[in-house]
């Protein structure tokens, strides 16, 4: 009698089978995971591959842990009482399947927002309503559809070693039956006549049958699933010449010792597939490395005002922040931790978080998450957990900010290796045909070692791994791109354009003058304390100067951009900013002016002698030789003169520039064909960040953190944006030369296995050397022109 089995999970189910829609499962786990995907239209979950599913677990009160509060909060990410996330462990993903019915998971339950899959470590991310649903009955859904997620209170969060424990097994099976089969194979080698007698030949060559067992259906079973996976879903992938060099090794061999003909292929199939995985098992080492350094450089730079036991500020850099520190989040500053809001009226924009530009108020006592962005006054936070840098990586590559730039390489690869299974093939063929009319005695061999040694992998790797290596060089470096696709564009860039106050200038802005105005104290206090929530480079500067003054509760507080600041301070109202918000006569001067009105009387007004950076002729003049200059500025043309007399001659002006109007002048130079780096400081230029190819923000005390932005860049390292060009320049070269190696490599190594003057075990040896000769190039020649940066 046929043993059925579950249409779901696979398994077994003549002993309790139940029948649903003319199908058979084994459980009413299984049954219920079927009725609610095929309620919800997602029934094609079952065409990537037969039984994609694992059996649910007995969940009945379970769970029931997941609604006490004090477990809900180890768990969340964050948590605004309407919008929850949690990131979750589930080791049963293995597969396309799995990565689609979990990114659908929205289907299955409308409260769940969004749900993204990391394949690598096995981990899903998901947002929902926690209005309409919970934490548990998300985990219930994941158990039910066969994801049980592992749930550990203890070190939640911290990284997991990730071993792959089974490949290693296979790995030894492999290596074990090859060794034993050589030397089962050691007497026909050497024709030893008098050893290799006729009762020992039979059971020698039997005994490397046995051993060749194990290591066909077990080590290389990976390589069998992986070809029927990609048939099924009518793709040519990688291991389907792979797959079929096995079988066909295996069959041929099978049939020379049950005919008594020979001792087969044993020794060159296992051989073949014990070097297979180790190429595998060096590929997976390869990329745990490079995502290990994808996490080693987003320690970008942010920093946050801490304050003392007395409130006095201090900046300092978000690692060196502790729990029970506390910290002054001012205006369009990004909350890095999760806190408690100690004093102030939080405003705070999730978009970060949830990809919404909602703002969700708080108060004294409420938490605060990490990835909240305050809008309006200053505010206070006591830390309650020091700051997760892969959290705040995360938030800065969400997909909501994404500029949709893919990496013209990858591409590239995608379409070679989509098409080059079929050449491989179809070279195959052809010379297997030919060699069957020549030579019969080669045609395995040659069919064999031509479906082997040829390989993308080096191709595949190319790429990810020199540019991988270049994101972690410039890191070290200071400079923080976001992605591959970023460095990428860099190599492209043609103009650069630069804002100008707090990028070209330093924040702390020398030489004020403040003799065209008159404050007595009561007014200086305002003023002040109106500056204490603004982030704006001026307003900092003017702040220091009013050092000896005190600071009271502001009332209100609103940054109108790139015009100035509106606050009310008990019965007080103040402007400070441009002539038209303060409402004005505007001055002639050469210099940035800044005026202040209080109540109904304009006081006059502030002007600011700005401070260069140092060495910022010698920057503009490097670039001067490969690009098109320009400065984009909010401010009057007061400094035009001075400029046009520092900088090359070539360099463009554009002064009195609104955000919209530097959005709109990136559009106009892309308009004539030139590929754009915008540098700003991420205040009053996030539209032309955002617009540009390369969008570089400055840091330097302020907590800079932009999802408009492609790239940060520590402010003492501004001088070295030339180089930083050149080298992104080499590092598309390298690739190119990684891809004309691996090339090379796949013509010489198919000239060899064409002619017939290459074993199949010759060629599974050289296929992962040649991703290794890929990796120590593109490792050794990044490093060697990392080195050349300051």
């Amino acid at each position: 009698m046929q043993t059925k089995k579950c249409f779901h999970c696979g398994n077994s189910c003549s002993e309790n089978e139940i029948i649903s829609n003319q199908k058979s499962f084994c459980c009413n786990g299984c049954k219920t995971v079927y009725e609610l995907l095929s309620e919800n239209d997602l029934g094609c979950y079952y065409d990537f591959q037969n039984t994609p599913g694992a059996i649910p677990k007995e969940i009945e009160g379970k769970y029931d842990y997941l609604d006490q509060e004090n477990i809900k909060e180890k768990l969340l990410e964050f948590n605004d009482e309407e919008n929850q996330v949690v990131s979750l462990s589930i080791p049963h993903i293995h597969c396309s399947s799995c990565i689609w019915i979990l990114e659908n998971l929205n289907k299955l339950n409308p409260a769940i927002t969004a749900s993204t899959v990391n394949f690598g470590k096995k981990t899903i991310r998901i947002q929902f309503n926690a209005l309409k649903t919970s934490l548990k009955d998300v985990v219930i859904l994941l158990n039910s559809i066969g994801y049980e997620p592992y749930i550990s209170l203890e070190n939640y969060g911290a990284a997991k070693e990730n071993i792959n424990r089974q490949l290693i097994y296979k790995l030894g099976v492999a290596g074990f039956a090859f060794g034993n089969v050589m030397f089962l194979s050691f007497p026909e080698y050497f024709e030893k006549q008098e050893f290799w007698l006729d009762q020992y030949k039979h059971l020698f060559r039997w005994m490397m049958f046995a051993f060749a067992l194990p290591v066909v259906f077990y080590a290389a079973q990976d390589y069998f699933i992986s070809a029927y996976k990609g048939l099924r879903s009518k793709i040519l992938n990688i291991d389907v010449p792979i797959a079929l060099g096995i079988i066909v090794l295996f069959l041929r061999s099978t049939f020379d010792i049950f005919y008594n003909h020979s001792s087969g292929f044993f020794d060159s199939l296992t051989g073949l597939i014990f070097f297979l995985l180790i190429g595998k098992f060096f590929q997976q080492k390869t990329y745990s490395y490079l995502s290990f350094e994808r996490d080693y450089k987003s320690y970008f730079p942010i920093a946050v005002t801490l304050l003392d036991k007395n409130l006095n500020e201090k900046p300092v850099s978000i690692y060196d922040v502790k729990e029970g520190d506390r910290v002054r989040i001012r205006n369009q500053e990004l909350i890095p931790m999760d806190a408690i809001l100690i004093s102030g009226k939080g405003m705070l924009d999730y978009s970060f978080v949830t990809g919404e530009e909602k703002h969700v108020k708080k108060q004294s006592g409420d938490k605060v998450f990490a990835g909240g962005k305050q809008q309006g006054e200053s505010i206070e936070i006591e830390v309650l957990k020091t700051v997760n840098q892969s959290y705040l990586t995360q938030l800065w590559s969400n997909a909501v900010f994404d500029k949709n730039k893919e990496s013209q390489f990858t591409g590239i690869t995608n379409q070679i290796s989509k098409n080059f299974t079929v050449f491989v093939l179809g070279v195959s063929v052809l010379a297997s045909v030919f060699w069957f009319i020549i030579d019969s005695s080669k045609v395995l061999n040659v069919f064999t070692s031509v479906l082997i040694i040829a390989c993308p992998c080096a191709l595949a790797l190319a790429s990810p791994f020199t540019f991988g290596n270049l994101l972690r060089i410039f890191g070290k470096k200071k400079f923080y791109l976001k992605n591959i696709a970023a460095l990428e564009q860099l190599a492209t860039v043609n103009s650069v354009l630069f804002d100008k106050t707090g990028t070209l200038t330093t924040r702390t802005v020398g030489n004020i003058n403040s003799k065209n105005i008159t404050l007595n104290a009561t007014e200086k206090t305002l003023l002040k304390t109106a500056l204490s929530a603004s982030n704006h480079p001026l307003s900092r500067a003017l702040f220091g100067f009013l050092e000896d003054e005190d600071t009271e509760k502001l009332s209100t507080f609103e940054e109108v951009v790139g015009k100035g600041i509106i606050a009310k301070i008990g019965n007080d109202k103040i402007w400070v900013g441009s002539a038209d918000l303060v409402g004005a006569e505007k001055q002639v001067a050469q210099n940035t002016t800044v005026y202040v009105k209080i109540n109904e009387t304009v006081k006059g007004y502030i002007i600011f002698n700005n401070s260069y950076r140092k060495g910022i002729e010698s920057l503009f003049f490097a670039l001067a030789k490969k690009y098109k200059l320009g400065i984009l500025s909010g401010d009057n043309e007061g400094e035009l003169s001075y400029l046009i007399s520092k900088l090359p001659k070539k360099t463009s002006f554009a002064f009195n520039q609104k955000p919209e109007n530097k959005l709109e002048y990136v559009k106009a130079r892309q308009q004539k064909g030139e590929t754009v780096a915008m540098v700003g400081d991420g205040l009053n230029d996030a539209g032309a960040l955002q617009q540009s190819e390369v969008g570089i923000v400055i840091a330097e005390d302020i907590n800079v953190f932009s999802p408009a932005c492609d790239a940060i860049l520590a402010s003492e390292k501004i001088n070295e944006l030339p180089h930083y060009l050149l080298t992104a320049k080499k590092g598309v070269n390298v690739v190119k030369w990684s891809i004309l190696i691996s090339f090379c490599y796949n013509i010489v190594g198919l000239s060899f296995a064409v002619s017939g003057n290459l074993e199949p075990v010759i060629a599974a040896i050289l296929m992962p050397i040649s991703s290794v000769s890929v990796v120590v190039f593109t490792t050794i020649y990044t490093n060697i022109i990392g080195r050349k940066l300051n």
